[in-house]
């Protein structure tokens, strides 16, 4: 039997507590104690903590030694909640819910807050004005239950929710744990790629590389600065658009070399230089903020930090503490898997149910063993490319995977006519500039074990806007393509994360979860644990799979590194 608790935090440290029913509602006084971590400690049978917001109560819950296994984030949940009632980009707080069920004003949520880098101390700060009474919170509670149960597919937003308030736990444990990082190897790495520091200015390299750049034009030239170059270019009787990596490379003159190595060279300075280093390691650790469900299609965005834009060369300076390793785990080919099962087209799941390269199964099927054809028609179908090789490739993808195609083509068709569209869970897409709710969309609902054309589908109610303009709708056609697959598969990842953190913590590891991104998770366990992570990861991987859509024969495999650094991972 599952035993909820809601609890908040009083402002001299203390806790209002109060156990919940199933409907959210209170089946005994609510009580007040002194210490919020010991009243979540002294009660080891609640099964689910109910909270306004995890970044609020769970760092201070960590700081006194005291995980939990389940939460409910109710500010994630009115964020999901506003999404799948077409009101995304609403004011979420629970204070702004409360007001929306009174039918009162509805204040807007407070500014982001930035990161502290290098520090904890950001995420104990409440967000001012989200304060809300505890007898409103818990109403806020019992009518989001309500909307749940009101959902096209209850038991999918259900667990949607409670998957998001998982990767609230996780977000804040990795925080807590930091990603190992030696910066002795960081600053030889720094000194290697760029040189002395100059006062001041730019280091060794960089200026070196800008003198190149400016003696191949013949006269000084920025590379800092974009507008220079496409001037420096002109004067020299080449017509260039931007300074991006790929129209330079087509571009033969002296200064494409230099310059090239120069922009690479200076992201890394602006990015992940000295004064990174100095802003965010501490005491060996790099703790990035992370944000779950940062973007509309549910991915993870960090606050501050870089963290999921690490280079390559920059990764040497992940290493593992002395007799641990870091355990790298990347999911393969995880948006085409996806794709298999949330279509359910029998001959693109029997190709995804193999732990081998998908592309290369997928070629030996329908492209004469063309891998690189094969990669180009599926990724051109997740992403609209619809024009030369890419629609001949289409096309042929369409004949022999017809389901595959169609779900996604049903999604772009949504999105140019102005409706919203649903990942497999239920998160939805923002609606349309301008849609309205001028007329019902006549769609299928989205099906279960349905097959397809048998009420599968990823198209949720919502308004039509007649007249579209032809560009924006191609564009948002080819956006709701893309987001029903990419957010189902973050769907996947959040149960994954969700299911790992179980099985390590079960098992009574001292591993830790320490870095996550789209399909990549890193942890860092005791070397004599690193085959049991692999096989936690592996496990997780395919109860997420199961879990998220189903009985399917999609198999989701990971390529998985046991590594002292990141950077020998890949």
């Amino acid at each position: 039997m599952t035993e909820r608790w809601a609890v908040t935090a009083t402002e001299s440290g203390g806790a209002r507590l109060v156990p919940l029913d199933a409907a959210g509602l209170p089946t005994a006084p609510a009580v007040t104690e002194p210490e919020l971590a010991e009243a979540v400690r002294s009660r080891p049978g609640v099964t689910r903590w109910v909270w306004r917001s995890t970044a609020e109560i769970y760092p201070r819950l960590l700081a006194a030694g005291v995980p939990v296994a389940r939460c409910y984030d109710i500010e994630a949940a009115e964020s999901l909640l506003l999404g799948h009632e077409g009101r995304l980009g609403e004011p979420r707080s629970a204070a702004a819910a409360h007001a929306r069920l009174l039918r009162a004003p509805v204040p807007p949520d407070p500014a982001p807050r930035q990161a502290v880098p290098g520090s904890q101390s950001s995420l104990f700060e409440p967000r001012s004005g989200t304060e809300l009474p505890f007898d409103a919170l818990l109403q806020v509670y019992a009518d989001q239950l309500a909307r749940h149960d009101a959902t096209a597919r209850p038991d999918r937003m259900r667990l949607l929710t409670a998957s998001e308030s998982a990767g609230m736990l996780v977000a804040a444990e990795m925080h807590r744990a930091g990603l190992p990082w030696r910066a002795d190897v960081h600053r030889d790495v720094l000194q290697e790629l760029l040189g002395e520091r100059y006062a001041g200015g730019e280091p060794r390299r960089l200026v070196e590389l800008a003198d190149e750049v400016s003696a191949a034009f013949g006269h000084r030239v920025r590379p800092d600065l974009p507008a220079d170059v496409v001037r420096a270019f002109g004067r020299a009787g080449i017509k260039v658009k931007s300074t991006r990596r790929w129209e330079l490379e087509e571009l033969d003159h002296p200064a494409v070399r230099p310059l090239i190595q120069y922009k690479k060279l200076y992201r890394i300075w602006t990015a992940h230089g000295w004064s990174w280093l100095q802003d965010w390691v501490r005491d060996g650790r790099f703790r990035p903020e992370y944000q779950p469900g940062g973007t509309v299609s549910g991915r993870w965005t960090t606050n501050g930090g870089g963290a999921l834009q690490i280079p390559k060369v920059i990764r040497r300076a992940v290493v593992a503490d002395e007799g641990w390793r870091l355990v790298v785990a990347d999911a393969d080919q995880m948006e085409p898997r996806v794709l298999a099962a949330i279509s359910r087209d029998r001959g693109l799941m029997e190709v995804a149910g193999h732990d081998g390269d998908l592309y290369t199964a997928l070629s030996d099927r329908a492209f004469h063993g063309d891998r690189d054809h094969a990669k180009i028609a599926l990724l051109g179908a997740v992403y609209g490319q619809t024009s030369g090789d890419g629609l001949k490739n289409l096309a042929a993808l369409r004949r022999r995977f017809p389901h595959a195609v169609a779900y996604v083509d049903e999604a772009a068709k949504a999105g140019e006519e102005g409706r919203l569209v649903r990942t497999w869970l239920g998160r939805t897409s923002p609606p349309a500039a301008g849609s309205g709710d001028d007329g019902e969309a006549g769609i299928p609902q989205e099906g279960g074990d349905d097959l397809p054309g048998e009420g599968s589908g990823p198209l949720a109610d919502g308004g039509f806007t007649p007249g579209y303009a032809s560009s924006d709708a191609r564009a948002r056609g080819r956006f709701t393509r893309n987001f029903v697959v990419q957010g189902s598969a973050a769907d996947w990842a959040l149960l994954l994360l969700a299911a790992l953190r179980h099985s390590l913590t079960a098992a009574g590891l001292r591993a830790e979860l320490v870095f996550f991104q789209h399909d990549e998770v890193i942890v860092h366990c005791p070397r004599e644990e690193a085959e049991t992570v692999v096989e936690a990861i592996r496990a997780a991987g395919e109860l997420a799979g199961r879990t998220t859509f189903g009985e399917t024969p999609v198999r989701f495999p990971f390529t998985t590194a046991v590594v002292r650094r990141y950077s020998d991972a890949k």
